[in-house]
């Protein structure tokens, strides 16, 4: 017996539905903020990703050799295709541009809760600006999106790279030593933290500050910190600025200032920002996103760029978490022929009430009337219409009411008055 491959997963219809109502409500807010949609292939070659995607990525990436010979990766992520697409077809469109989009993306990933090594993501990319009030509109579309899923418990942390560079500084930590930290800082690993500050030669004191300085969620006392780095002050005035978007136009309040934010791909920088679902543990973040720079690498024009992605897959398991109730998929009406005689009339009827854009199944079992409203229940249909050989004599159909079970005699040059709504 032939097994799914490890890592990916078969959805069944009542998950197909769960997935297609979450995917409507996030292309519905994409919309409402004037993103359009785009799409890019699965695969591309190799170079794309090797680029600027981060060690980690790179580990994990789907990659072969075509049969001509060409290096060849399944997408692991969707920003660096997106703007592989806007550097090559999209670079004249007026800005700001505002792209949102859906795809299957890969890594070679330990499988596990919430983590797949097949995925779906959403996400979008704002190309022309940065400025704080775009910035700030990024950051409540991707809180809206996950708000207007169903989620009740779901939280904002907000940080900035090049403010953490600052903090960096201080410290006099080179590059080297620094991307040996970050993976640390991410994971929130900070006795590992202090004690590869002490292998650095960085003073307990000194250690002491930088991880009080990461941890605080006080932006005043960030401020006070690198007041010497005049690139660090405009960094957090800009966020100062961000913020008071957020608060007074947005009403997003429930944020948490993070400076330990730091994302898996080396393009980002500036302003960063995550959402989490808390009742999700270890695996709880939702979103992430911020300003990055990767259109120069692929060969474009310096353009201010930011964006974010958001987890498909998690997201319907915060849902889930949650216990939220989604919408059992529902059709308008099972259309039962009594008798073989029924079948050709039936199936007219059924064709004509689908040009109205009614949702209609028919018995194609030849079953008796009881087994058959047996199965218009079991489809969630609303109403079953019974056509029968007295019923046609009179030209009418029997409708009946599958929630209250009342059944009505209609005509049937009148059944699509029935369905019209």
């Amino acid at each position: 017996m032939y097994q799914n491959p490890r890592g990916t997963r078969d959805f069944n219809p009542e998950e197909m539905q769960k997935r297609k109502i979450v995917e409507e409500s996030i292309r519905s807010i994409f919309q409402k903020y004037g993103y359009k949609e785009v799409q890019t292939p699965i695969f591309e070659n190799l170079e794309l990703f090797t680029a600027k995607s981060g060690e980690t990525i790179i580990n994990e990436l789907y990659s072969f050799v075509d049969k001509g010979g060409r290096e060849i990766a399944l997408r692991p992520e969707l920003t660096a295709p997106v703007i592989r697409f806007y550097v090559e077809k999209l670079q004249m469109k007026p800005k700001p541009l505002k792209l949102f989009y859906f795809g299957n993306c890969f890594r070679y990933d330990r499988p596990q809760k919430g983590r797949y090594r097949e995925f779906k993501q959403a996400g979008c990319e704002l190309i022309g600006t940065v400025n704080p009030e775009a910035l700030a509109e990024l950051i409540a579309m991707a809180y809206k999106i996950l708000e207007n899923s169903g989620l009740t418990n779901i939280h904002l942390n907000i940080g900035n790279l090049n403010v953490l560079s600052a903090i960096f500084k201080k410290l006099n930590l080179p590059k080297d030593k620094q991307s040996y930290l970050i993976p640390l800082i991410d994971k929130s690993m900070f006795e590992d933290l202090l004690e590869a500050l002490s292998d650095f030669g960085i003073s307990p004191k000194d250690s002491s500050t930088f991880l009080d300085i990461l941890q605080t969620t006080d932006l005043n006392k960030i401020q006070e910190f690198v007041k010497t780095d005049k690139d660090a002050q405009e960094e957090i005035l800009k966020l100062k600025e961000i913020l008071a978007f957020l608060d007074n136009s947005f009403k997003i309040k429930n944020y948490t200032i993070k400076m330990s934010i730091v994302r898996g791909l080396d393009y980002y920088k500036g302003l960063v920002f995550e959402i989490e679902a808390p009742k999700l543990g270890a695996e709880k973040q939702l979103c992430g996103g911020g300003e990055y720079e990767l259109i120069p690498l692929f060969g474009g024009k310096e353009t201010p760029t930011s964006g974010f992605a958001i987890g498909f897959d998690r997201t319907i398991l915060a849902l889930e978490t949650e216990k939220y109730k989604f919408p059992a998929q529902q059709i308008d009406a099972f259309i039962i022929p009594v008798s073989d005689d029924m079948i050709t009339e039936s199936l007219r009827i059924a064709q004509e009430l689908r040009k109205i854009d009614a949702s209609i199944d028919i018995d194609l079992m030849r079953r008796g009337i009881s087994k058959s409203l047996k199965y218009a229940n079991s489809i969630n249909a609303k109403k079953a219409i019974i056509i029968g050989p007295n019923e046609l004599e009179k030209s009418t159909v029997t409708i009946k009411n599958m929630e209250t079970g009342e059944q009505t005699t209609v005509k049937i040059t009148d059944l699509k008055n029935n369905f019209k709504s």
